[in-house]
């Protein structure tokens, strides 16, 4: 390696940490004794908005067996993600006949199970943790699971009206409404049919490549986020549905541990129906 280009490495690495040293600093500033109040009072950014900086998890509401849990413990969200809707949700026939379908056969192929991303919905519900790191113009949550991230773009841009590239979590735009922000996703990956598209929960509530996610996000004091999620997906439903999703702040000191599915996985064969 030469001189010069040992130099431009250096000046490179420099320039980057240069860039990232703000956000670093915003996402330090919390006392340690702040940590653990959760009930404190929201914290705010400097341009008067709630912060929602942190290491947050959700709020267990399944408790484990008498035995203990076998794996992780999740929340009833995580089986069904119409949990405490009055009526459950509001299939279209097609997609109320295939929940039933996916559940007789024990859910084996949640594609969650199979190591494939589980799309925008199933990052709220899976049991490990997420950061939200904040700033003025892009509010970005990094992902245990699979060590992934969403990006959710707050620059005053406008939702598109169509993607040209569906991903997994879609393409997400938020903008204030007083304390509360409210996010808006399109653009998800769909196979070749609506039958191919995310499981929204173990028991097979599927999301076609036409829905329209809207989520908003409300800490609720400095240890509790509410987001209301809002599912508006013609095809596999009759109305638009809305739950709530409750996350609790972190408070042990742990940072994010990368949990990779594919790492050592010997499940798959093992799946089974009926």
């Amino acid at each position: 390696m030469t001189a010069r280009l040992r130099t431009s490495i250096r000046s490179f690495k420099f320039a980057v940490i240069l860039m990232l040293l703000p956000l670093l600093q915003a996402c330090s500033t919390k006392s340690p004794a702040a940590a653990t109040n959760v009930g404190a009072g929201v914290s705010r950014t400097a341009e008067g908005k709630p912060d929602f900086s942190g290491i947050w998890e959700m709020k267990k509401d399944r408790p484990c067996p008498q035995g203990g849990c076998t794996d992780n413990q999740v929340v009833n969200q995580f089986f069904d993600i119409g949990a405490g809707l009055s009526g459950g949700l509001p299939y279209q026939p097609w997609a109320k006949e295939l929940v039933k379908q996916r559940m007789e056969q024990n859910g084996k192929d949640d594609p969650s199970s199979r190591c494939i991303p589980g799309g925008l919905v199933k990052l709220h519900t899976n049991p490990f943790r997420r950061k939200i790191i904040q700033n003025s113009g892009l509010l970005v949550i990094l992902f245990e699971r699979d060590a992934t991230y969403r990006q959710i773009y707050t620059d005053g841009r406008l939702l598109p009206s169509e993607v040209d590239l569906p991903s997994f979590n879609g393409v997400s735009v938020g903008a204030w409404d007083g304390d509360t922000l409210v996010v808006q996703s399109i653009g998800f990956k769909q196979g070749d049919t609506e039958k191919d598209g995310a499981w929204l929960d173990r028991n097979g509530s599927p999301l076609t490549g036409a829905a329209k996610i809207t989520e908003r996000f409300r800490r609720v004091d400095h240890g509790n986020l509410e987001v209301m999620l809002t599912v508006n997906d013609p095809k596999a439903y009759t109305a638009p549905w809305t739950i709530k999703l409750n996350q609790v702040l972190a408070t042990d000191g742990q940072d994010l541990l990368d949990y990779n599915c594919t790492e050592n996985e010997r499940d798959a064969v093992h799946l089974v129906g009926k």
